[in-house]
């Protein structure tokens, strides 16, 4: 069986999502842990087989697999046709996996520069701006409902999950905000969120 290593409220509560948006919550055993919290409360969980005492992380017999992009991948990519993913050969296969890791290697950079303030030529010319980050969402979706097409996949919810924890950082392009209220707002999304707070 596949185990995922959760700590409620961070980002691997978007993984948790996934899991039950996809219906395979039965085939998953999500293990609670603790982690270091920004607010200083937390500590290192001891059973926790992350190397740096993270979430998430998903473990399925010999594979030990970290960062949401890749754990969303493989979940995806596991329970096959499954239409979160988007399977090898087929129809937006390429921008699925583009947006996937685009979002570890742009948009979380970006954000997370935004929400310090942070700015500096080396970082603009690595990781572009948020105004141009914000072009590449709203082109994908003058075209589609979702990132890759009409029908939300896994990188939506990965991508969106930004504005669950940080709705302050969301532009004010109609396009992008009807977006993320799509995605934020389905039955399982809003369910896991629901009680991970209500359990805090």
């Amino acid at each position: 069986m596949l185990k995922l290593y959760h700590a409620p409220q961070s980002r691997s509560t978007r993984i948790v999502q996934l899991i039950h948006e996809m219906g395979v919550a039965d085939q998953v055993e999500v293990h609670r842990v603790v982690i270091p919290r920004r607010d200083g409360t937390g500590a290192r969980d001891t059973a926790n087989p992350h190397p740096e005492g993270k979430v998430p992380l998903l473990v399925h017999d010999d594979a030990v697999i970290r960062e949401s992009n890749a754990i969303m991948l493989y979940l995806t990519d596991h329970f096959s046709g499954n239409p979160l993913g988007r399977d090898v050969g087929a129809p937006g296969r390429g921008a699925y996996l583009s947006w996937l890791a685009w979002y570890g290697n742009v948009f979380e950079p970006l954000i997370v520069m935004q929400f310090c303030e942070l700015s500096h030529p080396g970082l603009d010319n690595t990781f572009r701006d948020m105004d141009t980050a914000n072009t590449r969402l709203a082109e994908a979706l003058s075209t589609h409902d979702y990132l890759v097409d009409d029908q939300i996949s896994a990188a939506d919810i990965l991508i969106s999950s930004t504005y669950a924890w940080a709705p302050q950082l969301a532009p004010d392009v109609p396009i992008i905000r009807d977006w993320i209220a799509r995605c934020l707002n389905r039955p399982a999304t809003k369910a896991i969120a629901e009680s991970e707070m209500a359990a805090a």
